[in-house]
């Protein structure tokens, strides 16, 4: 997995959650793409929880990313800020 493919999913338009695998096991979910950011050399990558708690992962260590089904379990992001 690299930075480029991580900034696509999370910049679709329309957005489609997504859920964040690490080679070690965990997963985090990302229900909208205000809960993922990265520095800017894509090393360092945020998946924030619904409360504001913050997972800080290797980008090295995400090894997958498994895209929802659109329409399913996710509500249309805000075109307004």
């Amino acid at each position: 997995m690299n930075v480029d493919q991580i900034r696509l999913v999370r910049e679709a338009n329309p957005f489609v959650p997504f859920t964040v695998h690490l080679a070690d096991g965990p997963s985090h979910r990302v229900p909208h793409r205000n809960y993922l950011s990265m520095s800017p050399g894509g090393r360092t990558v945020i998946v924030y929880e619904s409360d504001e708690a913050g997972h800080l992962l290797d980008s090295l260590l995400i090894t997958e990313l498994s895209i929802d089904k659109p329409g399913v379990g996710s509500a249309p992001e805000s075109n307004g800020s």
